[in-house]
């Protein structure tokens, strides 16, 4: 693959993940606190260790559109594996984090397991597989509660697939003190945690961090009763070391989880 056939693919991928992110929170498309081309700083991603969608088989076809893994850390209190990936220009860092299946007991861990047996092969295509929606048919809603109370995140996939759960923005990038923000935000109708531990992974004390769950949307289960979900957020960060000259991305995860690659 060319230089330049890779940077237009991954600009695609990187809109293909963003469209399929406002449709999902309407709410966040309509925000219009900041530029609509304000850059990102990362988007995290969720997905799982089983079949196409595992890491591994991931990776490589985010190789080809450029991204490098730069770190990997593990998270056993949270059953996550997540790689930090950088791109090739200055355009959104990659969080992929990975549900580990071996952390669950086994009834929710064999759920998980038929729901994402049952994707049809026609949509297991390449970075498709990371925006093109739900893979599998929408599980019952006893089996969604089921999934949530063995873990969120497997409640999540179940409903969402793999997918973009949250995208973060970096306040100095948007010209703005994160606590300006947060009050805009908070008028704007959504309510910011400031505890690290929201959203899918915890955040490093070397940042500020807010966390915000979208408005909850109304799914259609398999049975068609209806029930409103939360289904992921927004986040903002912003260093509070200005000297340090890493791109704040690569702040964003505590030290102490990050292992060695060989």
């Amino acid at each position: 693959m060319t230089e330049g056939y890779a940077t237009m693919q991954r600009e695609e991928f990187i809109q293909q993940l963003w469209l399929d992110y406002v449709h999902q929170h309407p709410d966040i498309s309509g925000l219009r606190l900041w530029p609509v081309d304000a850059p990102m700083e990362y988007m995290a991603l969720l997905t799982l260790n089983h079949g196409e969608y595992a890491m591994d088989r991931l990776l490589p076809i985010l190789a080809l559109l450029g991204y490098r893994r730069v770190h990997r850390h593990a998270m056993a209190d949270r059953g996550l594996l997540v790689s930090l990936l950088s791109p090739p220009d200055n355009s959104a860092w990659l969080l992929l984090a990975e549900l580990q299946l071996g952390t669950l007991s086994r009834h929710p861990r064999d759920t998980l397991k038929t729901l994402v047996s049952d994707t049809p092969p026609g949509l297991r295509q390449d970075q498709n597989l990371l925006h093109n929606g739900r893979p599998w048919a929408m599980p019952a809603w006893s089996t969604y509660q089921a999934l949530h109370l063995a873990h969120p995140l497997a409640g999540w996939l179940a409903v969402m697939g793999p997918r973009l759960h949250h995208v973060g923005f970096d306040c100095t990038q948007l010209g703005c003190d994160i606590e300006v923000l947060d009050q805009q935000l908070d008028q704007a109708g959504l309510d910011g945690h400031r505890n690290r531990h929201q959203g899918v992974f915890p955040v490093s004390p070397l940042l500020d961090f807010r966390f915000y769950p979208t408005r909850s949307r109304r799914m259609a289960f398999a049975q068609g009763d209806e029930h409103r979900i939360e289904l992921g957020g927004l986040a903002l960060v912003q260093k509070q070391v200005s000297a340090n000259q890493e791109r704040t991305s690569e702040l964003l995860l505590p030290h102490h989880t990050r292992c060695e690659m060989s």
